[in-house]
């Protein structure tokens, strides 16, 4: 049964108190004459003391908390924090608790029980009950009325918020047909208006029309609509104004363009005759918005209280709307939804406070009404349907896939199935000579400068690898130094005519190379490194910078895999179209669009990297194992003919960095010289061992295989009769291909398997979806 109590609490404050509190109880559905009861509130000043102290850290609590990644922006332009300089959590959860406490003290007040025993006896606790509280009073309008204890012992109940002088608006029409919306995507920098979007076109019987960052003169417009609007929706920035006076409120509706709802009254009052039932504002500090949209007699508003993060605005609104629509009533929906925000708080504090319904109490509330049964379509148009639906569908994925919105998901499925690939042995052309953190601790600190290998050590290390005839030997450490005379290095690098230094090109200048290295000695170690910090590409060469101390323009991996190659005869070349190529093998250039990658800065000359399935890719020593002499017997057999890199492992110099083979755990990263090892295989491998190396379809082709597997979802409407069978079909088909697009990896082909996917799921699901509504509507 649904009950509404409208608790007027007439001129009073928590000042004075409130002396003349009026309680009507009513049936809705019944049409009783509404019972009464009188009461009285007593003074309650320390509540204001309480509730502004409250508002004061919550602002402050998420001014702070609003720059770090886990947290969202609130829809808010500004956060004012006067008179707060610090305060902890557990201050804030107390402060909070303080106020619930004194405001149902306050409601348990001897002169208020003749109202709230009486309440309590009245109702059961299945009961669906709406709560009007009627005040003009600021500060009473922002109490948290859904803490009082009612709420707890009637789980069905719901406050709202009314203004102490209302009316009913004679002659609105009624709605026909689906469901109109005026949603208005405002002002959303730093927030995710687009969320809420995807929501209202998720809806079902409902037209939703989108102003995004609109002009005033296009809203105004289009509130004027001669349809009328059921729902008036806004997401984006807000806030109120003048608070201790009238609470104006105020929307951003782009980056240049501010108003409060007085100067679309007008406007309004047309929408509001016109059927206007429903406003929400999913922004922040909306209570001046809801006293502006009151005085115009709107049947029901939504705001947020305070300042709301984007996420928490985000959940409500999906789940308030998922209820709703499915035939809760508005107010049992808003408390669902509320309450659900419990989830949060672990991270948003306070967050079940803030959704809060504005009411006119002469309206019904609005309930959400289906739309007529269709008209069953004839079989030509269920042959049309499913080949127009894949080609919309086909279109959207390509456009989206275009415009970048897929580059995320792609590289993150080229990861999973980087690292289903089988294992592979390590390169027995390659040995690792890593530096730990125990090798840079035996080191003499002054020598070594502050970098993790002294010339004095470099010069030990070289004399030991040198009369075991390495073919290359690679420093892939910076040394922007001069060389300490005394450490004999200088002599050791004069009879190492294979040693190979790096620089960095990197902007600023760069980094200086080891002094007396020729340039064809001479490499540059910087690493490709995508948006989300992982490193699947690497560079063969580029210019360097005018301003760069580093003027090499050959990677360090590539520099390596030449000076290898070239001693047994196989030199690098460019052909006609400027393709570098080894020997008989071609390396053919990354495109800014090559696979997954949208407006890729494909700076220099760069190729995918083809990661070899082991950890290290290489045998592996360290300094202290080399220079104690404890591998002395076996090396000659590590070191001859091999191409020897030699670089920090220890996590104190930084030098590590996401792979595919990486996880959320930052342990996971490969060190740098490690990486050098991956891309230095990667060439010998293409060039001695034919192992593939990564490419991409052209752009037509990569089209025709995201149209072709979402045909093929599309098709399995026709071919399979109950939605169930669609289902399993397609999961099949994506499942088949998983395995296609795994398969084409190993053997070098990255495809486009995200983008497929989403077109195949998406039109079979639709036509699942289209089968089961014909079959119910029809059988």
């Amino acid at each position: 049964m649904s009950h509404l109590v409208v608790l007027n609490l007439g001129i009073g404050d928590v000042h004075s108190g409130c002396p003349n509190v009026i309680a009507q109880v009513s049936n809705r559905a019944e049409n009783h004459y509404p019972m009464q009861y009188i009461g009285s509130l007593p003074p309650a000043p320390e509540l204001e003391q309480l509730y502004r102290r409250w508002q004061l850290l919550y602002r402050e609590f998420y001014r702070e908390r609003g720059g770090q990644p886990q947290w969202s922006a609130p829809r808010a332009i500004t956060i004012s924090t006067s008179g707060v300089t610090h305060f902890s959590e557990v201050e804030f959860s107390d402060l909070a608790q303080q106020l619930r406490r004194r405001l149902n003290q306050w409601l348990n007040a001897e002169s208020f029980h003749a109202i709230d025993r009486k309440l309590s006896r009245l109702f059961d606790p299945t009961d669906a009950i709406q709560v009007i509280i009627q005040t003009n009073d600021p500060l009473l309008r922002r109490l948290p009325w859904h803490l009082w204890n009612f709420f707890e012992d009637f789980p069905q109940a719901e406050v709202t918020l009314s203004v102490a002088t209302y009316e009913r608006v004679p002659d609105r029409p009624q709605s026909t047909g689906s469901m109109r919306i005026l949603a208005v995507l405002g002002n959303s920098e730093q927030i995710d208006v687009q969320s809420d979007r995807q929501v209202l076109e998720a809806l079902p019987n409902a037209t939703p029309l989108f102003l995004t960052q609109p002009s005033y003169q296009e809203l105004h417009e289009h509130l004027w609509d001669q349809r009328g609007w059921d729902i008036l929706f806004f997401a984006g920035h807000s806030q109120t104004e003048d608070l201790d006076t009238s609470e104006t409120g105020r929307i951003y509706l782009n980056s240049h363009q501010s108003l409060t709802l007085d100067q679309l009254r007008h406007a309004l009052k047309r929408a509001i005759r016109q059927g206007l039932k429903l406003a929400i504002f999913n922004s922040c500090d909306g209570l001046g918005l809801a006293q502006a949209l009151a005085d115009l007699q709107i049947p029901q508003v939504i705001v947020m209280r305070e300042l709301v993060p984007d996420l928490v605005a985000q959940t409500f609104f999906r789940e308030f709307l998922t209820q709703f629509a499915s035939g809760c009533s508005l107010h049992a929906a808003v408390r669902e939804a509320r309450e659900k925000l419990e989830k949060l708080e672990g991270d948003y504090p306070c967050a079940t406070w803030l959704p809060l319904i504005c009411q006119n109490p002469a309206e019904p509330p609005m309930d959400w009404r289906t739309l007529p049964a269709p008209a069953a379509p004839h079989s030509a148009q269920k042959l049309r349907w499913p080949m127009l639906l894949t080609s919309l569908v086909a279109v959207g994925v390509i456009g989206v896939r275009y415009l970048g919105g897929l580059q995320a998901l792609e590289l993150t499925a080229f990861d999973q199935l980087m690292r289903l690939r089988p294992a592979e042995p390590p390169d027995s052309r390659l040995l690792l000579v890593t530096i730990t953190d125990q090798d840079v601790q035996q080191q003499d600190a002054q020598e070594r400068r502050g970098a993790s290998l002294s010339d004095r050590a470099l010069a030990q290390l070289l004399e030991k690898l040198r009369p075991h005839q390495p073919r290359v030997v690679g420093l892939d450490l910076y040394r922007d130094f001069p060389i300490d005379p005394a450490s004999g290095l200088e002599a050791q690098l004069q009879q190492v005519p294979q040693f190979v230094a790096v620089c960095e090109v990197g902007e600023g200048g760069g980094t200086k190379p080891l002094a007396g290295i020729p340039n064809e000695r001479l490499s540059f170690s910087d690493l490709p490194i995508d948006p989300d910090g992982v490193v699947r590409r690497q560079i063969l060469g580029m210019a360097a910078a005018p301003t760069s101390f580093c003027v090499t323009d050959t990677a360090f991996s590539f520099r390596l895999a030449q000076r290898y190659l070239a001693a047994q005869g196989i030199q690098t070349t460019r052909d006609a179209t400027g393709t570098v190529q080894i020997g008989e093998t071609r390396f053919p250039q990354l495109r800014p669009d090559s696979g997954g990658y949208h407006q890729l800065d494909a700076l220099g000359y760069q190729v995918m990297l083809n990661y070899r399935a082991v950890h290290p890719p290489a045998d592996q020593v360290t300094l202290g194992e080399i220079l104690s002499g404890a591998l002395d017997p076996q090396l000659a057999d590590l070191v001859r003919d091999r191409i020897v890199l030699i670089g920090t492992v220890a996590p104190s110099f930084k030098d590590y960095f996401l792979t595919p083979y990486s996880q959320a755990d930052p342990m996971q990263k490969l060190p740098g010289v490690v990486i050098q090892a991956h891309m230095t295989s990667q060439l010998l491998s293409t060039v001695l061992n034919q192992r593939p190396l990564l490419q991409s379809l052209p752009n037509g082709a990569e089209i025709v295989w995201i149209w072709i597997w979402t045909t093929l979802g599309g098709a399995l409407v026709l071919v399979c009769r109950s939605p169930l069978s669609i289902g399993l079909a397609g999961v099949g088909a994506i499942l088949l291909l998983g395995g296609i697009s795994y398969g084409g990896l190993l053997q070098g082909w990255w495809l486009p398997l995200i983008p497929a996917a989403i077109g195949l799921a998406i039109s079979s699901s639709a036509g699942a979806a289209h089968r089961l509504i014909y079959l119910i509507t029809y059988t």
